[in-house]
This record gives structure tokens, sequence and C-alpha cells, in this order.
């Protein structure tokens, strides 16, 4: 039979000891009892040694929370595989006359969005999401400066933007009320500081050739990023030798005050307009809606979505407007007479000379370069803007040389009154 099972057949060490008190009667046993009490007692003390460590390092430990960069990372990171997902979006601006700490908010947001200019999609992915941003709505006054629509200035040059300094000048104090979007040809690489306000501007380019429909590509490239911003409602396309004509603030209240956009659109009889047209390009695009303007466009959000979106016209251009036929002075014109014909002004304000015959139009350097010539430009013309006659046409002008920007910098800010 076996006896009752007793505590120390439950504990292996309280048996172990008691075996060992039983056989205690010789010195021997004593010293191996001892021995084992020790080593018990050493196993016990590393144990709880170890615990203690565990809970006051547990204690200290470190949490990192996400800061909103991190969290922007991940969502750009995220919608970057996954196409269908709506973009992320900037954070607000905040208004451009706040104190110094949301100041410094501003230029923490500005550099963000900045480096955002940079992506991996494709121009296909890039105008089907472009397409699919929802512009932002008709804002009441109280909004404040934050919610107030932003003008899209897109420079499409060949490399550097030769006259910087001028539109450092333009843009200064005005955070908020416009964005920048760059493409230049993407072997060049831009040496820009970083308070400039086209550090971090630069948007995936491909290579432009003149004459080709690579530069309406480049053309919708720069709409469709610029369309990535909701609050973008404008968009302006200026060339590295482009200058202002006007203030910050002139530029902006003509631009947002009216719902007409500013592409040249003309009927022209002549061999270098009509004469380009392409009779294979019917009956998608006929004769009769065949127009010519200028290169250099300011166009509506409405209008620029039409522009990015649209495949059918394009490709017909593509397939048959090849020189003498220009694509970027026919498609955008016949485009929007086509569609949009009540929504286009027909007329540019970016200001050219084509006085001197040629292909392309004249240049002006140093020599040029004075009050009286430059406010001929400004206010040499006649137009219609609101239903009414207005000498106030022209908001930018081209196309000035690198050797004309120092006495750009003595005469515009007086005349336009810039900070110097």
């Amino acid at each position: 039979m076996h006896s009752p099972m007793g505590n120390e057949d439950q504990n292996p060490i309280l048996s172990k000891l008691n075996q060992l008190m039983i056989r205690g009667g010789s010195s021997h046993a004593q010293i191996k009892m001892a021995h084992f009490f020790n080593f018990f007692m050493l196993i016990v003390g590393l144990s709880l040694g170890v615990i203690v460590i565990y809970i006051t390092s547990f204690c200290y430990v470190r949490v990192s929370i996400p800061t909103p960069m991190h969290i922007e990372i991940l969502i750009g990171s995220i919608s970057d595989h996954h196409p269908d997902l709506p973009p992320p979006q900037a954070p607000p601006l905040l208004p451009p006359d706040s104190h110094l700490g949301l100041a410094i908010g501003v230029q923490a947001i500005d550099h963000r969005e900045k480096v955002s200019r940079m992506h991996s999609m494709s121009d296909a992915e890039l105008l089907s999401r472009a397409v699919m941003v929802r512009g932002m709505e008709p804002l009441e006054p109280s909004h404040g400066d934050a919610s107030l629509p932003k003008v899209a200035f897109m420079f499409l040059t060949s490399r550097a933007v030769h006259l910087s300094p001028i539109w450092e000048k333009f843009f200064r104090g005005h955070q908020g009320l416009y964005s920048i979007y760059w493409h230049a040809h993407p072997s060049y690489e831009d040496s820009m500081p970083v308070d400039s306000v086209f550090y971090g501007t630069r948007i995936p380019s491909q290579e432009v050739q003149w004459g080709t429909s690579s530069m309406m590509d480049a053309e919708k490239r720069l709409l469709a990023n610029a369309l990535l911003d909701p609050s973008n409602q404008r968009f302006v396309l200026l060339s590295e030798s482009c200058i202002p004509l006007f203030d910050f603030k002139t530029v902006y209240s003509y631009l947002t005050n009216t719902n007409l956009s500013f592409q040249a659109s003309f009927d022209d009889p002549r061999k270098s307009a009509r004469g380009r047209y392409n009779p294979k390009m019917a009956p998608t695009i006929n004769v009769t809606d065949w127009r010519k303007g200028s290169q250099w466009f300011e166009l509506n959000r409405d209008l620029a979505n039409l522009v990015v979106s649209d495949q059918n016209y394009y490709r017909v251009f593509q397939e048959h407007c090849r020189p003498p036929c220009y694509v970027d002075e026919h498609y955008i014109p016949t485009l929007l007479n086509i569609l949009r014909p009540a929504s286009n002004s027909n007329r540019t304000v970016t200001w050219v000379d084509w006085s001197r015959g040629g292909p392309h139009p004249g240049k002006f350097g140093w020599d040029d370069m004075t009050d009286e010539f430059l406010d001929s430009i400004r206010f040499g013309s006649n137009c219609r803007y609101n239903g009414n006659v207005t000498s106030k046409c022209f908001l930018f002008a081209r196309k000035f040389l690198p050797s004309a920007l120092e006495q750009l910098l003595r005469i515009l800010p007086v005349l336009l009154g810039l900070d110097p």
C-alpha cells in the first residue's frame, strides 16, 4: 500500500531538505545541507533582483508618440501604394499676420508642403488622382484669411529661374495665398537656399523638347500637381523669363475676383494659324473649332481640371499636330472653344512682344530696362475686365534676359511698391 502523500512529496525542495535532515547524523551531511541551502538562497536572490530590475526599467521607459510629420509621412507612403485612397490633405495654413509663434508654425507647414512636391506617381496616376480632388467650397468672410483661396504659380523652365530675386520680393509677406510649382529639366540640380520661396517646389519632371507634345505634357503635369491642393483656385503658367508687372495684392485680387479665365483664343485665317489644322482631326475637331493662342495661360480650377482630365481631344492633337503645328499654341485654345467658350475671356494676362517677327518673341536686356518701357507694358493697352474697360490688361511679361535682373531690381520695387 502507498502511504498518504505529504507536503514534502508535493515540494521537491522541501523533500530534499527533509532527507538531508534525516541523514544529518554526520558532519558530512550537515555540510552538504549547508551548501544546498546557500545555493537555494542564491537562486532566490538572483530571481528577486531580475524582477526588481524589470519593474524599475518599465517605469522609466520612454514612450515615443508620433509627431504630425511622422503621421503625414506614413499617410503619404500608404496612399502612394494605394492610388484609390484620397490624397493626404495638407494642414491648414495660418493667417499671414499671425504672431511670431504662429509664424514659425507657418514656416514648418510650408516646409512640409514643399517637401511633398516630390512623389513616385507616374503621369497616368498623377492625372487620375488630380481630377478626383474636390476644390474648396465658397467660404464666408468670417472664416478669415486662413480660408482664402490660393493662386498656383507654375514655373515651366529649362533650368534655373533666372529672375528669382524679383519673385522673392513679389511673394514676400503673402504666405498662405499662393503656391509655387516648378518644372525644370530632370537633370538640373538647383541650389535654392532653404529660405527661398522656390526651395522644395520642384515637381517630378521629364525632358521637354520645343515644338513637341512634351511641352503640353509638362503643362498638364504642373496643373495636376497643383490640383492636388484643393485650396488652389487659380493657375498661372510662367517661364524663367517672366516678371510680375504689379504687386502681389493687385495680381491676387485681379485673378480671384473674376469667374473668367485668361487664355488667348482666336480664329486666324493665316497659314500660321488656321493653316496648321490637319483635316485628319475631323470629326473630333473640325476646322471651325480650330483656335490659336498664347501658351502662357491663367485658368480657374474648373478649366484646369478640364485640361487635366481630357484624353479624347488631346489624343487627336498628339497624333495629328506635328510641326509646323505646335500643340502648346493650339490645344488649350481649341479645347476651351469647344467645351467652355463662355468661361474664357479669350485674352492672356502675360505680355509678350511679337512685333519683331519670326518664330520667337522679342527679348529684353539691360539696355531696355526703363520706367517708361515697363509702364508702357503695364498701362499701354485697353481690354475688358468684369464687363468694364480697363488699361490694366497684363499682370506678367516676358521675355526678360538674366542681364536685365540688376536693372529690374532697381526699377521694379519702386514701380510695384515692393520692399527694397
